[in-house]
């Protein structure tokens, strides 16, 4: 089996984030409970699939520095988004910059995982 069609399920999860994410986004705020309960759920979900392939996938494969800096980063996107997206929900800080760094660390993510799985594939 290819290695980059084990990715198959977390694309989807990703995908289906970013989409509730945008509908959730368009509907304005207050936040609909049900469309962001719905974002978060799919978001830890795809980070956990995401999480158990990549561990399962590239067991025991040396990794190149790129490939580290590159899975670090997404890793910080990660949890830069899940506390942003927390702190979006309430009305304590400026909703337009959390906004902002919100799709700034959606697009560093979306660069930067897809990059360094396919790195990583390279080598397997």
């Amino acid at each position: 089996m290819n290695i980059l069609s084990t990715f198959v399920i977390p694309g989807i999860g990703l995908v289906l984030t970013l989409a509730f994410g945008i509908l959730l986004g368009r509907t304005g705020r207050p936040y609909s409970g049900l469309l962001f309960n719905i974002h978060k759920l799919l978001a830890v979900a795809a980070v956990a699939a995401t999480a158990v392939q990549m561990i399962r996938a590239f067991k025991g494969v040396v990794l190149s520095a790129l490939s580290i800096a590159l899975l670090a980063l997404a890793a910080l996107c990660v949890v830069a988004l899940f506390l942003g997206g927390a702190l979006m929900n309430t009305d304590k800080f400026d909703h337009a910059m959390l906004n902002t760094f919100h799709w700034i660390a959606t697009a560093a993510l979306i660069a930067a995982l897809p990059a360094a799985v396919f790195l990583l594939a390279r080598r397997v």
